[in-house]
């Protein structure tokens, strides 16, 4: 992708991210494609051979079964279990009070008129949990437990075979009804039309790989799909009251995530700057994951000066990040100036951490700019909201005339003797014999 710029002279950059060399997408996605069509005509078989090529191991039975799950839980030491459990009931807590706003809907527009909708749970859903370098416990709670609160009849689970034993554990704690030790673009193929094995879902949720990532992109239509996600991504934006210390460690607690995370800072106050980027190559020295902290933020990471707080927000929104924090004097007031953003994080006390791990919101939020059209995953991800009408004889006469003279006038001759039957039940039979006009003129 080409780099981000920002046209603005008031802007200016202490440290700006490299320019990344495009990405071999074509060869991505045939490679990708060809491993969808093969799942799909083969099922089961071609999921064995993609186990054997990809995760080097030799497995025919795909699913974790009720025995599995139960020792993979057993296994969990005690601290790790209360952990987990403690975020489960956070996310769970939270995705219920954002059930409890969506509400049915009926109303009479017009006498006799009534609209309404519903939010009907999706039937089937499908859960990715990427395997990634660390073993990310809180990704399955993200994905299963706004699935459960939602009221999904069958959630299932695809994680690598490699991937830690943990991770079993804590898909079934999060309410994972069926689990399967598959990975990649394969286990989207598998989920998106079904194997022998596997069931056909009606939505793919979940982040992973480049592979994933475009699996997801290519069996969208067939199934529904959260969004496509790229590299972590925060931003900080902050005055000259902020700690250049706790802005550097929250940077780099993101970067350590993946080498193409992409940590990011915009102040209106130079010194932060200068001071945060000498603090960031301070704490570097000490942190275990510096190799891939250390290359996000010299790849990826901008440190950027504006001259106003007008031009620090326009910054702010133009970067549509995936986690913003706000690090100044007046957090709330400005945070309800800004529109783009995945989730806010503010004031100095909300670190991204506690989102990513176990505070209540959601941490599968929208990258590379899609927080200018969407928000991140939530319990309404798993609904649908689905429009009804009923029509009672006076509302026929509100409407009806309206929705013949605008079928007449697009010559949809089969719209307008539809709604005008209706109006005209004495003259049915005129008016499905193409005398229509006839009887709308007489009338």
């Amino acid at each position: 992708m080409a780099r981000i710029t920002f046209d603005d002279t008031k802007v200016h950059y202490l440290k700006q991210a490299e320019t990344e060399p495009e990405d071999a997408g074509h060869e991505l996605a045939n490679t990708v494609a060809g491993i969808i069509a093969d799942v799909r005509q083969r099922g089961d078989e071609a999921l064995t051979n993609y186990a054997a090529r990809f995760d080097h191991v030799e497995i025919t039975h795909f699913e974790v079964s009720d025995e599995e799950k139960c020792a993979a839980v057993e296994a969990l030491d005690d601290q790790t279990r209360r952990d987990t459990e403690f975020a489960i009931e956070q996310v769970r807590r939270f995705a219920s009070a954002q059930l409890e706003t969506l509400k049915p809907l009926e109303i009479e527009t017009l006498p006799g008129v009534h609209l309404g909708h519903r939010h009907i749970p999706l039937t089937t859903v499908g859960c990715y949990v990427p395997g990634g370098r660390y073993p990310l416990l809180s990704a399955p709670i993200m994905s299963l437990v706004p699935a459960t609160v939602a009221g999904c009849k069958t959630i299932v689970a695809c994680l690598p075979p490699g991937a830690h034993e943990s991770m079993v554990a804590i898909s079934h704690l999060a309410g994972a009804h069926r689990i399967f030790r598959i990975g990649g673009a394969q286990a989207i193929a598998a989920m998106a039309h079904g194997t022998q094995s596997v069931p056909a879902v009606d939505k793919i949720m979940g982040p992973g790989n480049a592979f994933v990532n475009e699996a997801k992109r290519q069996v969208f239509g067939t199934v529904g799909i959260d969004a496509l996600a790229g590299p972590s991504e925060i931003f900080i934006i902050a005055d000259d009251s902020a700690d250049p210390r706790v802005l550097a460690a929250d940077m780099l607690a993101q970067a350590e995530h993946d080498p193409r995370t992409r940590p990011g800072l915009a102040t209106t106050s130079e010194r932060i700057a200068r001071e945060t980027i000498d603090e960031v190559e301070r704490q570097l020295e000490s942190l275990s994951t510096r190799e891939t902290a250390g290359e996000a933020w010299r790849q990826r990471g901008d440190v950027v000066v504006c001259d106003d707080e007008a031009t620090l927000i326009a910054f702010a929104d133009f970067m549509a990040t995936e986690h913003l924090q706000v690090h100044t004097r007046n957090a709330h007031e400005l945070l309800s100036r800004l529109t783009n953003y995945g989730s806010a994080f503010i004031g100095e006390n909300a670190s991204v951490v506690f989102s990513d791990k176990c505070c209540g919101t959601n941490h599968t939020l929208p990258t590379m700019t899609a927080a200018r059209y969407t928000g991140g995953l939530w319990v309404g991800t798993y609904l649908k909201t689905c429009t009804h009408q009923w029509i009672e004889p006076d509302g026929i006469g509100a409407i009806a005339p309206s929705a013949i003279r605008q079928s007449l006038t697009e010559r949809m001759e089969g719209h307008a003797r539809a709604a005008a039957l209706r109006l005209y039940p004495d003259r049915i039979d005129d008016i499905l014999s193409g005398q229509i006009e006839d009887v709308v003129r007489e009338r």
